[in-house]
């Protein structure tokens, strides 16, 4: 059955899952077990602890390589190029942010890209590390094979999210974290496992059709070349769909292309080694003026927006990262949800690996 379980316990769990059982290393393990319950927290189930089985298939298939460290292989005064050797992507993705924080501050100003990575988590999690820092953070990754570039047929692009943090007054931090197809592809397989239709518009057949059905989907998606997600703006040019393949491309470009790491249709390949390259940024506010003055004026913007007149049948306008944000500060005092899917999945590692399994707040176990 689905459950809460405390936000602390549900941590503790998943790093003794990953450090016990899939073996990980300590510090892989506190990295990883966070930023998935952390994607749990804040409502993102498709990036959360169900990734667990996702990271397993990358072991068994050589893609993740556990106990490989990062290495710098080019660096500046305000930049880095890391190999993260096909090491443990989150693990990779925290080296490398906070490598690149340490020349923001000398420099004001510092960006790194990583190549022979593997699955970071959320982006958004890396541009809010960067923007509590009081700069501005941004964080964006390739992925695995997912998108349809406009008037193609052939997956060519991964999901390709973008993600970008500015720090505001009272602690807030503005956060915009979005894939540039309609949705990542963790939430095709978050209908999947629910068994629930998709919304029409997210993704298309190998014939090009229009598709609803996840469990079809995900059979074409790991059994063909052809179909796929759609990228923001949907088919064709008429609303947009070229300028969503746009952004996904700018963001490959800057991942891969600047690290000099494999492209999405690059990634993952038989033999081994994940190849997901990342591209992190970071400017200190002082830049342009006074810090203080810059979050408070920040957030009157902000909320002259919340103020503005809204449709009917709504009573409010909410800005990206908000919706999160207040998920996590339940999930705080109520527990992290987790749908029954996950639950039994957790119960069954438990039961592989020799660990006790997880209590939900209920008192029922996972």
């Amino acid at each position: 059955m689905s459950s809460h379980f405390a936000y602390d316990a549900l941590l503790a769990h998943t790093k003794d899952i990953l450090a016990k059982g899939y073996g990980y290393s300590e510090e892989e393990a506190r990295i990883t077990a966070w930023v998935l319950t952390e994607a749990d927290a804040r409502g993102i189930p498709s990036h959360g602890v169900s990734r667990l089985a996702f990271y397993r298939k990358n072991l068994s298939q050589g893609h993740a390589r556990p106990g490989a460290e990062p290495e710098v292989v080019w660096r500046t005064p305000c930049s880095l190029v890391v190999d993260g050797h096909d090491g443990v992507g989150c693990y990779i993705a925290d080296w490398s942010v906070r490598e690149m924080l340490e020349l923001a501050k000398s420099s004001g100003a510092a960006y790194c890209a990583v190549r022979n990575s593997n699955h970071y988590g959320i982006a958004g999690l890396w541009a809010e590390e960067i923007a509590r820092q009081d700069m501005i953070g941004m964080a964006f990754t390739n992925t695995y094979i997912a998108g349809i570039p406009t008037f193609g047929r052939r997956r060519i692009l991964g999901t390709n999210p973008i993600a970008v943090g500015l720090p505001e007054a009272s602690g807030r931090v503005f956060l915009l974290d979005m894939a540039t197809t309609t949705v990542a592809h963790g939430k095709v397989e978050l209908y999947d496992r629910r068994r629930k239709p998709m919304p029409l518009g997210w993704a298309i057949d190998e014939n090009g059709r229009s598709v609803t059905d996840a469990t079809a989907f995900e059979k074409v998606f790991y059994g063909s070349k052809f179909g796929g997600h759609l990228y923001l703006g949907g088919e064709g040019e008429e609303i947009g769909g070229h300028k969503g393949f746009g952004l996904g491309l700018l963001v490959e470009l800057l991942c891969s292309g600047l690290s000099l790491g494999a492209s999405s249709l690059n990634t993952y390949p038989e033999g081994g080694g994940g190849g997901i390259a990342h591209f992190f940024s970071a400017m200190r506010l002082d830049l342009f003026g006074d810090p203080a003055a810059q979050k408070a004026h920040i957030g009157s913007i902000i909320d002259e927006i919340r103020r503005s007149e809204k449709i009917a049948g709504h009573d409010r306008i909410f800005i990206p990262g908000e919706k999160e944000a207040e998920s996590r500060a339940r999930a705080m005092n109520e527990g992290v949800y987790l749908d029954e899917a996950t639950c039994s999945y957790l119960a069954e590692l438990a039961k592989e690996f020799g660990l006790a399994e997880l209590k939900g707040l209920c008192g029922c176990a996972a």
